[in-house]
């Protein structure tokens, strides 16, 4: 037993501590995903939705200051009950997910590994095993090198997840696994290899044969059958490669012009993902940066999810004097964590994204 608790520390604890780190690197990231699994759709916790951030980042740290403190060997009785509890819930959520195809990625590991929900499932109920064993055993869980280290290490963990937190909320994550990092070239992102696989269907068709109805299943090819056609339907049983980069646009007046700005030098595009909701410290400083930008020789552009009528009023009270194009409001969110948020393009490759509290380093080589 006392291997088994042992070796089920170091796989739990190790986990536990990669999962929140990754999560803890963009915490805004993972309140999106708070936010899908609140809406009315899925759980119908929308009450919730206002506090997804909050409730993220306190889940994250906990998340990391508990493999830490498993590890250590702090609070065993307390660490083992708590990431029982967690488990449980976050078991039967990607249990729900996945066999009512809610939600289609978990978001346990954040951006950096995608998991299917049927996969995010399984590694649960994996750590479950592991953490039951943890449980039964926790008496074998001893301080780890002593009880005055797993102390000081454990508050040194929380104090430092707390601080990251903050500075990851207040300028961008440190780490950015989205296909928008710097560097990226948006139209290589969207390409779509010849060689790529295509997505595989299959068809049943429904036919009248003298009075019963017949099922025949094909993967495209219309049956013979000697009845009357009465319906079909189609099953998608295997994906086809989909792009890194989907659902980008940049339109103006129901015109996608995204070829043609791709194309352009020396972009700044100021993206305010909801206008409505962005904050009023950040707008009041896009005029100075676009400004700068134009004397060091930029276009300015903007991207946003909210619509003419819902812009007017704040380009006015804050003098945004340029041209805002049209994209979806979960690819914004993608884009850039922070709102309003900052990109430099060069013939549609990411030169520079920036935070609206780091925008002095915009025309820094």
């Amino acid at each position: 037993m006392k291997i088994l608790v042992t070796i089920s520390r170091i796989i739990v604890g190790l986990l536990f501590i990669v999962s929140g780190l990754i999560k803890l690197n963009d915490p805004v990231g993972f309140s999106f995903k708070l936010e899908e699994y609140f809406s009315p759709g899925v759980l119908n916790l929308d009450f919730l939705t206002p506090y997804a951030l909050a409730i993220a980042i306190v889940l994250v740290i906990f998340e990391t200051l508990l493999g830490v403190m498993l590890l250590l060997g702090y609070k065993p009785k307390f660490t083992v009950w708590s990431l029982l509890l967690m488990i449980v819930f976050f078991t039967f959520l990607t249990f729900y997910s996945a066999y009512f195809n809610k939600v289609t990625d978990c978001g346990c590991f954040g951006d950096a590994i995608k998991l299917t929900p049927w996969e995010s499932f399984s590694k649960d109920v994996v750590l479950l095993f592991f953490i039951l064993i943890l449980f039964f055993g926790y008496k074998h869980l001893k301080p780890f090198p002593s009880n005055k280290i797993a102390h000081w290490g454990s508050i040194i963990t929380l104090v430092f997840c707390i601080w990251f937190a903050k500075h990851v909320y207040s300028h961008l994550p440190t780490i950015d696994f989205r296909p928008y990092k710097i560097g990226a070239n948006i139209e290589d992102g969207m390409s779509i290899p010849e060689d790529a696989p295509k997505p595989v269907f299959e068809y049943a068709w429904k036919f009248d044969v003298n009075g019963e109805e017949k099922i025949i299943t094909t993967n495209g090819d219309y049956p013979t059958v000697d009845g009357d056609f009465i319906d079909v339907e189609t099953t998608e049983v295997q994906k086809g490669y989909e792009p890194p980069i989907h659902d980008y646009t940049m339109e103006r007046d129901g015109v996608d012009h995204t070829p043609e700005i791709m194309s352009w030098e020396h972009v700044l595009v100021v993206v305010v993902r909801d206008i409505q909701k962005a904050n009023e410290n950040g707008l009041s400083k896009i005029k100075a940066d676009v400004d700068k930008a134009r004397q060091n020789g930029y276009r300015v552009i903007g991207m946003s999810a909210s619509n003419e009528e819902q812009l007017a009023p704040y380009k006015e009270k804050y003098h945004l004097d340029f041209d805002f194009y049209f994209c979806d409001l979960t690819t914004l969110k993608t884009i850039v964590r922070s709102n309003p948020g900052f990109l430099e393009l060069n013939e549609g490759t990411i030169v520079k994204k920036l935070h609206y509290n780091d925008t002095e380093k915009l025309f820094k080589e």
